[in-house]
């Protein structure tokens, strides 16, 4: 077998691409495979930062940046404070998880990082893979590049952005509660429109603030410094302090059907295997499930893409994409009433697809109104 030949090979670097590569490296069902991943980019810096939500010790909690207990809430007229037990919402940098990750990878001899650009896909007995240097052939690809045809058809769907903006800020002077998030603040708007703010204190000196809207269209980006400015001042009443890193992000929120570009021999992994969970914008562990399934596919002799995703799941973020496509001021009124009249394990659950019929049944019920009854029906 040609030396370009891989058993298993990998486009992209980034959380979904690594988690997976990892997996393949800790089960020794695939000890003598050779697997290749394919990025242009080294991921040397800083470029995103994922959090997420979880019960006890997890694998990633040797590179977690903070944790915290408490969540609050501000609505227009309430406000809901969650004690998050028994879990905690966990922050990773992405610069730490490409650190790790890479860092293990590399010490596998059977695993290979080849630093090129991918130019073409071809799906055959084997699989064909061009980039600007050289040609490779692998059994199986996992590909997490979004299809050309598939971002020209997502028009066609219901789709939603998830787009923000967020500085890292330093003050010289105690600020922040480091027990407490701030989930959503909705007392700062962009007109009549679902956008929120978002603060992560990482020390009493230290936070991420903020911006995002969930809307059908992107703004500038002045537009997104001059909320957090304004936000910084007059809500967190705080005059003096230091932007030391800022990160940006667009987050598409769809019912898009991207699972269909999966083949016997490609599967789409990442936000292009549609592992984005549509009503919320949250993949880190999504993408932790997505993978064990993906791992025990293989192993059990099935179709990598075998069942990942769940149809009652994919139907309610259907509905609830709906509703804020047609009605978008709504996007307050949902996750108040989410977030005060169920439980945080509820919540949890349900956002984590693990959640039981009565529970789905329960959160419903909190969230009965119009809107999402003419959504139902629309979605049907």
């Amino acid at each position: 077998m040609s030396k370009n030949h891989y058993d298993y090979i990998i486009i992209g670097n980034g959380l979904a691409g690594l988690q997976l590569a990892l997996a393949f490296n800790n089960d020794t069902h695939f000890i003598n495979k050779r697997i290749a991943l394919i990025d242009p980019s080294t991921k040397t810096s800083n470029d995103k930062t994922w959090s997420f939500w979880e019960q006890n010790v997890g694998q990633w909690d040797d590179i977690i940046y903070q944790k915290w207990s408490k969540a609050t809430i501000f609505a227009s007229n309430k406000t809901i404070d969650l004690n998050l037990h028994p879990y905690c919402y966990k922050t990773i940098r992405a610069i730490d998880f490409y650190t790790y990750c890479i860092t293990i990878l590399k010490q596998n001899e059977n695993i290979t990082f080849l630093n090129e650009t991918v130019t073409s896909v071809v799906d055959d007995k084997t699989v064909t893979i061009n980039t600007n240097i050289n040609k490779y052939t692998t059994n199986h690809v996992f590909d997490s590049r979004i299809a050309k045809d598939a971002m020209s058809r997502l028009n066609h769907y219901t789709t939603i952005t998830q787009h923000f903006k967020g500085w890292i800020i330093k003050t010289n002077k105690d600020a922040f509660d480091p027990e407490t998030i701030t989930m959503m603040d909705y007392r700062l708007k962009d007109g009549n429109q679902t956008t929120f703010n978002y603060v992560l204190p990482f020390s009493k000196r230290e936070a991420l603030v903020e911006f995002t809207y969930f809307t059908e269209h992107t703004v500038e980006e002045h537009v997104y410094d001059s909320y957090i400015k304004k936000y910084i001042k007059d809500y967190l009443k705080i005059e003096d302090y230091q932007i030391i890193e800022t990160e940006m992000g667009q987050i598409p929120m769809t019912n898009f059907p991207f699972e269909q570009s999966n083949t016997n021999n490609i599967t789409k992994i990442g936000t292009a295997g549609g592992w984005v969970k549509g009503s919320t914008g949250y993949s880190f562990k999504l993408t932790e499930k997505k993978v064990a399934i993906i791992i025990a596919n293989i192993k059990a002799n099935q179709i990598p893409s075998k069942d990942l995703f769940k149809a009652k799941y994919k139907f309610y973020d259907k509905i609830f994409l709906k509703v804020l496509k047609d009605e978008n001021y709504k996007g307050e009124w949902i996750f108040e009433k989410f977030y005060s009249k169920n439980s945080t394990q509820t919540m949890f659950r349900f956002l984590d697809e693990d959640s039981s019929f009565k529970e789905e049944l329960q959160i419903m019920y909190s969230l009965f109104s119009w809107s999402f009854i003419k959504a139902f029906f629309k979605t049907l």
